[in-house]
C-alpha cells in the first residue's frame, strides 16, 4: 500500500483530534529508565531520556520491511537488532528488561491479552510497558464494530485460530477506500484468503479508549501484576502505560548502592578496628564495659 492508497482509505473516518504537544516523548521522559526493547518501531521510534538504552525487535529484517512497507521508501528505519515475534519474545529472557515500547502494535495480536502477559513475564520488577494504540474513529478501522472485551477472551483460549479467517474477512469486507465503494462478497472473500495464505498482518482488534481501558482493567484483574501508570488520548492514538510490581532498580543505580555501602562499610571498619564486636565503639570509649 502506498501513502495515497492509505489516505484513501481514512476518507470518511472522524477528524483526529489536534495534537498540540509530544505526548508520547514526555512520558518516556518521565518513565523509561534503564534498558529496554522496542518492538515495530518502523521510521517513529520513541526518543528516548539520556541514559537509557534500547533494542530494536522486529519480524523482519530492515530489508524485508522495505519489501513489505513500500510506502515508507523514503523514511528512515530504525535498526532492527533481534529478530522475534513480538507477541512471544522468545529470544528474550524473563525479568530481562526494564521497559518495552509497542506503539501501534498490540491492534495487530490476535490474542492480545496473552500478548500483555507475556510482555509482563520479560519485565524486571517495576518494569514498564508502553502500548500506543489507534483509536479506530480516526483510521481506516472506522467502519469495523469494536472488538468486545468477550471476543478478546475467547481469543485468548485459544491463540485467536478461532476468530482469525472471520477477522480477515471483516478486513476485506470494510476496509476500503470511500470512492472505491464496497467490495462484493465474492471480491471480499478472495481478498480475505490472500490475505491469510500471506499472513499479512492486519489489524485483528479495534478499539476505542473506553474499550482498550476495559481491556487494561480485566488483564488487571486476570493477570494482577501491574498498575495502570498513564492514559493518554493524542490525535488518533491512545497511550496507556503499564508498570509491573516492584520497584525497579536498573543496572547502574545498583552498582551506585553497592559501591555506597561497601565504602559506607569501609568507614565503619576503620573507626571500630581497635576492638571486635557490635558495640566495639562503646567499648574503645568506655574500657569499664569490656568486662562485664
Amino acid at each position: 500500500m502506498n501513502r495515497s492508497y492509505l489516505a484513501r482509505l481514512q476518507d470518511g473516518a472522524a477528524t483526529t483530534p489536534p495534537v498540540t504537544r509530544d505526548t508520547r516523548h514526555e512520558l518516556a521522559v518521565e518513565l523509561l529508565r534503564g534498558s529496554g526493547i522496542e518492538i515495530g518501531a518502523l521510521h517513529m521510534p520513541v526518543a528516548l531520556p539520556a541514559g537509557a538504552h534500547v533494542r530494536y525487535v522486529d519480524r523482519m529484517t530492515v530489508p524485508e520491511l522495505r519489501a513489505h512497507y513500500p510506502e515508507l521508501e523514503d523514511q528512515d528505519l530504525a535498526p532492527v537488532d533481534v529478530v522475534d515475534d513480538g507477541e512471544t519474545l522468545s529470544t528474550i529472557e524473563p525479568e530481562s528488561v526494564d521497559f518495552i515500547v509497542a506503539n501501534h502494535f498490540l491492534e495487530h495480536c490476535e490474542d492480545p491479552i496473552g500478548t500483555i502477559d507475556t510482555h509482563l513475564g520479560k519485565l524486571r520488577p517495576g518494569g514498564v510497558l508502553f502500548y500506543a494504540v489507534p483509536d479506530k474513529r480516526y483510521t481506516f478501522d472506522f467502519r469495523r464494530p469494536r472488538t468486545p472485551l468477550s471476543h478478546l477472551i475467547a481469543d485468548h483460549q485459544d491463540g485467536g485460530q478461532g476468530s482469525r479467517r472471520e477477522h480477515y474477512l471483516e478486513w476485506a469486507r470494510l476496509v476500503y477506500p470511500e470512492d472505491d465503494g464496497a467490495p462484493d462478497a465474492q471480491t471480499a472473500r478472495a481478498h480475505a484468503a490472500e490475505l491469510e495464505a500471506t499472513s499479512y498482518s492486519i489489524h485483528f482488534h479495534v478499539w476505542t479508549q473506553a474499550d482498550l481501558l476495559e481491556l487494561m482493567l480485566d488483564c488487571h484483574e486476570r493477570l494482577g501484576s501491574f498498575d495502570i501508570e498513564a492514559v493518554r488520548r493524542v490525535g488518533l492514538e491512545n497511550i496507556v502505560i503499564l508498570r509491573k510490581d516492584g520497584d525497579l532498580i536498573i543496572p547502574e543505580s545498583r552498582a551506585l548502592a553497592t559501591r555506597f555501602l561497601n565504602h559506607s562499610l569501609g568507614r565503619l571498619g576503620r573507626r571500630t578496628r581497635p576492638h571486635d564486636g557490635p558495640n566495639a565503639g562503646e567499648v574503645a570509649s568506655n574500657p569499664s564495659r569490656a568486662d562485664r
